[in-house]
């Protein structure tokens, strides 16, 4: 393959990251964990402004107001194009238990138990960038 035919980043505007990130259901949450970095597999959703995730990630290791990053991405079968959109921001536990219900029905978990955490995020930081067909 010619370098000038390689698929090239196009990053997209904020707008649009976030449509794209509305547009997926399934992600990573990425947190540190007694200076390791830890990827969770995860659920979102995205409402009012707020990324909720759904995420077997142990809460012990997590902190209200801890700045966490969630990514998402979709790959073209075949064809190499694709977005990825990565949003970073605080993060807090959701305690309501009215809430806590409404995610736990919305957002089906990977796993169910002490692991199980439903966190929302303000992201402030949000990027994204497509791979677009030649």
């Amino acid at each position: 393959m010619n370098p000038s035919d390689a698929p090239r980043l196009v990053e997209v505007t904020g707008a649009e990251a976030l449509w794209l990130l509305e547009s997926a259901a399934r992600g990573r949450l990425v947190y540190v964990e007694r200076g390791a970095v830890c990827v969770r597999p995860a659920v979102h959703v995205l409402e009012r402004g707020w990324l909720v995730v759904r995420a077997p990630a142990r809460a012990a290791a997590l902190s209200d107001g801890a700045v966490l990053a969630y990514h998402t991405d979709e790959a073209g079968q075949g064809d190499g194009t694709g977005w990825t959109v990565t949003a970073a921001g605080p993060a807090d536990f959701v305690t309501d238990p009215h809430e806590a219900a409404h995610y736990r029905r919305t957002l089906c978990g990977w796993t169910h138990g002490p692991h199980d955490t439903l966190l929302r995020m303000s992201p402030r930081v949000v990027t994204g960038f497509r791979v677009p067909r030649l």
